[in-house]
């Protein structure tokens, strides 16, 4: 999806979520959407990919030196140090107010809560005919996060990205966020990182920031993966890095599809919209419904919040109005049809707004992550009910996943073999090898099948080495 900004929008108009038929909203959204020739990944415009690549490459040749002239450059601040130490999180998360720390506690307990039940385990069972298989869970070395700026603090994305590696036992964390003007990070992105454990904040953004991750420098230690979310050139930046390093996702501009029936509150809706809207005018929300009288209700809820926003000055009424210009609605025959238009956008945030949402949610094929009933809207998952709010945009949720603790996990399968194994199943193993040329492979099967003695054996059982293999018993969060 491009990050583009479209052109300013007058929000009085009747242009809040424009109608559109089924086929015009498969042709926007759906992923045969053509996004031009003049794309580079994640349909970023290639002036932007260029533009990362020509960062990296001054990041890789000057190290310190290139990430103190970029933010200088790109930031306007003047840095005298690069990074944050863990002892100082430390002292900024004590001068944070109660309230603060209440509910960064608050959210991150229930974060973590729900990814120690979803954290994928190592296991060791009895193979058939003899000999062991199993599966061991290993996490990074060092992980790189990355927390966005720009117009606000995120300190739920930290607590995101941060406890998921922690659930995960990756044993060191490094984030990246850029400063403020005057050279600081925002008190709370620094409690919420010392909340998560992370032993060192670097005040560098951007595609230098990701570089930095990516291949390290003199302050910043090179990470083995780095995730989270930014702009189109810390997208950029993190495809182009991918393989020298692991990467969560290219995530882009947020997005919402509601689907909602007659029964759904239209100030809510309209307000589940805008909360997603807001992140910036690239961003998508539609409504998919069943009741026509639904979306005059939503439009008007949205033309009083915009007309507030503007008495109050805030910037965030232009943002939100190029995002609902960008928008669509869509008035089906039935439930199902909206589900299923919502499975051709593959949306980063699916709310089920109907009266029987549990009946829907089998109908669900892509979607980042889904949220059912009037008393789940996506701002609650954007910071306290539980999963990740990191989620894959763009469509693609047909075949990506959100972050979870798995994203910090490497699988590493276990064999132990035996000789009644290899006497059952060696010889398919040596056909197989000389039917693809590979001599040499089908020799080594050989030998020990001459070698097999009739009463066999049993393998090596998950004694002590493989009790390890599989973290039983060790630390870091490997079990």
């Amino acid at each position: 999806m491009s990050t583009l900004q479209p052109e300013a929008t007058d929000w009085q108009q009747d242009d809040l979520l424009p109608l559109c038929t089924p086929e015009e909203f498969r042709r926007r959204f759906g992923p045969q959407a053509d996004p031009g020739d003049e794309t580079g990944p994640a349909g970023l415009p290639p002036a932007v990919v260029e533009q990362a690549a020509r960062i990296i490459r001054q990041v890789r040749e000057a190290g310190d030196r290139a990430l103190l002239e970029l933010t200088e450059k790109f930031d306007g601040v003047r840095l005298d140090r690069l990074f944050i130490t863990k002892e100082e999180t430390a002292a900024a998360w004590d001068l944070l107010p109660a309230a603060d720390k209440a509910a960064l506690q608050t959210a991150a307990a229930r974060i973590e809560e729900y990814h120690r039940r979803s954290r994928p385990r190592s296991w060791m069972e009895p193979a058939p005919d003899g000999g062991w298989w199993g599966q061991m869970m290993r996490p990074v070395a060092r992980a790189g996060i990355y927390v966005p700026g720009g117009r606000h603090p995120y300190p739920s994305t930290v607590i995101m990205a941060g406890i998921p590696a922690r659930v995960a036992g990756v044993p060191e964390v490094v984030l990246a966020t850029p400063p403020r003007p005057d050279g600081t990070v925002d008190p709370l992105i620094l409690g919420a990182a010392h909340l998560v454990g992370a032993r060192l904040v670097v005040k560098v953004g951007g595609a230098q920031a990701i570089a930095a991750l990516a291949y390290g420098t003199a302050s910043v230690p090179r990470c083995d993966l780095v995730v989270g979310p930014g702009n189109a050139y810390v997208t950029a930046a993190k495809a182009l890095v991918y393989g020298q390093v692991g990467i969560d996702g290219l995530m882009g501009p947020s997005e919402i599809a509601v689907v909602a029936d007659d029964t759904a509150d239209p100030a809510w809706v309209a307000a589940d919209l805008a909360a997603q809207g807001e992140h910036g005018p690239d961003s998508v929300v539609v409504l998919l419904t069943t009741s026509s009288r639904l979306v005059t209700a939503v439009r008007d809820q949205l033309r009083k919040k915009l007309a507030r926003l503007e008495e109050e000055g805030s910037p965030d009424a232009g943002v939100l109005a190029q995002s609902l210009a960008r928008g669509a609605a869509v008035v089906n025959g039935d439930l199902a049809q909206g589900v299923d238009l919502a499975n051709a956008m593959g949306p980063e945030h699916l709310h089920l707004y109907v009266d029987k949402p549990w009946d829907l949610l089998p109908l669900v094929q892509h979607a980042g992550a889904v949220y059912l009933g009037p008393w789940a809207p996506v701002a609650f998952g954007d910071y306290a009910a539980g999963p990740n709010h990191i989620l894959p945009t763009g469509g693609t949720a047909r075949y990506a996943a959100g972050l979870t603790v798995a994203t910090f996990l490497r699988a590493g399968s276990v064999f132990a073999g035996s000789a009644t194994a290899l006497a059952a199943a060696g010889e398919a193993a040596a056909h197989l090898a000389r039917r693809e040329g590979l001599r040499a492979h089908a020799d080594s099967l050989t030998a020990r099948l001459s070698a097999l003695v009739p009463e066999g054996d049993s393998g090596t059982g998950p004694g002590r080495d493989a009790g390890e293999a599989t973290g039983k018993g060790r630390g870091g969060g490997e079990g």
